[in-house]
């Protein structure tokens, strides 16, 4: 229980509105059926929504904008707070963090951003149709990389604290305290354990991710060929996972650089100067993905490359489920 901080949720959002002057609210609000960050403001800030999966934008967004010039310094923006954060995108934060925070290859703009944000992820209390976190490892709640964990039950809002910058901030808000009524505990508990035997019963035939590694490495050619049948290179899957990290740095006029996102299912991706091209065949092209997230990235990271989130299923223009590619592997 010592963990746990409780706030009523009126106090909590003029806590919000307080900090308005001196922060950047960003939080998942419900927009028809879908969820995603929007910027907070005194008029918006009680349709916060919590602990409903999944937003449709990926929390890397905020830390690795699709173009950044990386040869001029901005003046620092206001530090941000951002509220809503599912644990597998938080989870994503991890193999990020290793990237480019890395002792010899430090971003300095990724590690400004990170710095400057104070992340109160939420639990999941359901789950979608294509949500497979648990298959590997990653709880549909946050266990770290977050500062804070948030749970909203009947007007009461419930923090966890993560981390030491997380306490740090709950200390600002002086009416969040500690609760003594075991029921907070208990439903918690319900909660986490609920979604885990949804995400269980519905990916019971789903390998885990080592499995899958040792799978996609042994796949023969004629999987690819299948699944990739209906691909149009469109790079929807990999802009929208929360760990793919491919750029470019384009030149520019007055020796600028720009830094944009890239995407391994691309035309021309791995093209050299030359004109060799080892990922020119389609099927090529979309192997090397997985074979990036499950085999050459565990290698190399000790965060996993996918956490389950399913955008990349959601997101597909050929309807591609790599779920389904893992089960007929499997």
């Amino acid at each position: 229980m010592q963990n746990l901080r409780c706030i009523n949720k009126e106090e909590w959002n003029d806590a919000l509105k307080r900090l308005l002057v001196s922060h950047l609210i960003y939080a998942t609000t419900e927009n028809g059926s879908n969820l995603d960050y929007e910027l907070i403001t005194e008029t918006n800030v009680n349709h916060i929504s919590y602990n409903r999966p999944k937003p449709v934008t990926p929390l890397k967004s905020f830390f690795l904008p699709v173009r950044e010039n990386v040869t001029t310094i901005n003046s620092p923006e206001k530090p941000r707070i951002i509220i809503g954060t599912p644990a597998c995108d938080a989870e994503g934060l991890g193999i990020l963090d290793e990237m480019y925070l890395d002792e010899d290859f430090k971003d300095i703009f990724y590690k400004s951003k990170r710095e400057s944000t104070i992340l109160i992820s939420a639990d999941c209390f359901g789950i979608l149709e294509h949500c497979h976190c648990l298959s590997y490892g990653i709880k549909p709640y946050p266990t770290g990389i977050a500062d804070l964990a948030i749970i909203e039950k009947n007007g009461i809002i419930i923090f966890r604290i993560l981390s030491t910058k997380g306490e740090q901030f709950l200390n600002t808000i002086t009416a969040a305290v500690i609760p003594e009524d075991k029921s907070i505990a208990e439903f918690i508990e319900e909660k986490h354990s609920s979604t885990e035997s949804l995400l269980i019963e519905a990916n019971k035939a789903l390998p885990d991710y080592k499995r899958t590694g040792i799978l996609v490495s042994e796949a023969k050619k004629e999987i690819w060929k299948k699944y990739s049948a209906t691909c149009v290179s469109c790079g929807a899957c990999t802009t929208i996972c929360p760990t793919c990290t491919c750029f470019l740095l384009i030149d520019k006029p007055g020796f600028e650089k720009i830094k944009q996102l890239d995407a391994c299912q691309y035309p021309g991706f791995e093209r050299v100067a030359g004109g060799e091209d080892g990922l020119a065949e389609l099927p090529q092209r979309f192997r090397n993905r997985y074979m990036c997230k499950y085999v050459w990235k565990p290698e190399r990271f000790n965060s996993v490359a996918c956490t389950g989130c399913g955008r990349c299923i959601e997101a597909c223009i050929g309807k591609i489920n790599k779920n389904e590619l893992f089960m007929e592997l499997a």
